[in-house]
């Protein structure tokens, strides 16, 4: 009885129900929209570092793991690094951001190559001459361009050479002296890649590379990927806090707003069940499972606006973001919004389990 009344009253007001579920779906999508961007570039980082098939990496000193762009090395410390024991190959970039989220990475494609197998051309080739860029199919769909176009980057012209399957190393690619010369860091790299002759030896690669290298940060690959993750990004807890205090106060406010007008329309309702015997429990009940229904519906409308986002970031701007499907924070976005729904509803609940059924049969 209890929930075909709440039904019937969903199914009356279809247009309210309607909206103040959409309402509440929005805070759920922000939350697995902000989780999803997060885990997902990082996920492509992580790829794009993988498939350098290195087993160890030489970072400059004062580094942090997450994120570097400029160039503090010696390049004379790659050559320094081929020749310490079990050390197969080595291989060294230089990372220069040149808008937002966009960096070029300069590398010696040969010894690349060398080392993770080389690039999977879609279009085009390798660098024929200095004024060449190589690009992922990710950001030639999202920058429409093809092979033989005109790049404009750090004030310069450069001429799409190839386009390439995405996952491998970077977005953007050019000759390492090429970024070197153009950022004035002749000489200098970002990062060194180590592959040793056999992966058991990883441990004591390290050991004596720290030896020599006290103040450089030294990582195997698996370490270095096993850090990259949301909790490492600085403030992003911080953020990520602010944003779920933004969906409590949207849901809660949604809820509050719309059981309370509808505790006002059905005013003559709650008189007539409390007529007939219904106690203030009962009519409480009504209206926070009423509320908790609808921030059920938000949540599972919240989920589908989820992958509406992912559609439209893969849509617009492959390159430059990637959002995962993150399962795991359904439940949690979920729990959020069904928390600040029944918040939302304790206070039109009570005002409506404190009418007098006499004044409230009265009511026009």
């Amino acid at each position: 009885m209890t929930f075909k009344l709440i039904f019937e009253n969903m199914r009356y007001r279809p247009l309210r129900s309607l909206l103040s579920a959409l309402l509440i779906a929005i805070p759920v999508t922000l939350i697995l929209t902000i989780v999803g961007l997060s885990e997902g570039m990082i996920e492509e980082s992580k790829q794009r570092t993988r498939s350098t098939n290195a087993d160890v990496m030489i970072r400059p000193p004062g580094t942090s793991i997450i994120g570097f762009s400029g160039a503090p090395m010696s390049e004379k410390l790659v050559d320094w690094a081929r020749k310490q024991p079990h050390v197969a190959l080595a291989t060294g970039v230089i990372i220069q951001t040149v808008n937002g989220l966009t960096a070029v990475t300069g590398v010696n494609l040969h010894e690349f190559t060398e080392m993770a197998g080389g690039l999977e051309y879609i279009k085009g080739g390798p660098f024929r001459d200095h004024d060449d860029v190589l690009i992922d199919d990710k950001y030639a769909a999202e920058k429409k361009l093809h092979v033989g176009d005109t790049l404009r980057l750090m004030n310069h012209d450069w001429r799409v050479r190839g386009i390439f399957a995405h996952g491998k190393l970077a977005r953007l690619i050019l000759p390492m002296q090429v970024v070197q010369d153009l950022t004035a860091n002749t000489g200098k790299i970002s990062f060194i890649y180590l592959k040793l002759d056999n992966p058991a030896n990883t441990d004591a690669v390290i050991n004596a590379l720290e030896k020599q290298l006290p103040t450089y940060p030294i990582y195997s690959m698996a370490q270095y990927l096993d850090a990259l993750s949301p909790d490492r990004l600085p403030y992003f807890s911080t953020f990520l806090q602010v944003v779920v205090g933004i969906a409590v106060v949207i849901g809660f406010a949604v809820v509050c707003l719309s059981m309370y007008m509808a505790v006002l329309q059905r005013t003559r309702e709650i008189g007539i069940l409390k007529s007939l015997g219904a106690s203030r429990a009962y009519i409480l009940a009504l209206i926070v499972v009423e509320a908790m229904l609808m921030g059920i519906v938000g949540t599972a409308g919240g989920i589908l606006l989820s992958f509406v986002t992912r559609w439209v970031i893969r849509t617009l701007v492959p390159a430059s973001l990637a959002q995962a499907i993150v399962t795991g924070w359904w439940p949690i976005a979920g729990g959020i919004v069904l928390l600040a729904s029944l918040l939302g509803a304790l206070y039109p609940g009570f005002r409506a389990a404190r009418q007098d059924p006499i004044e409230a049969l009265a009511y026009e």
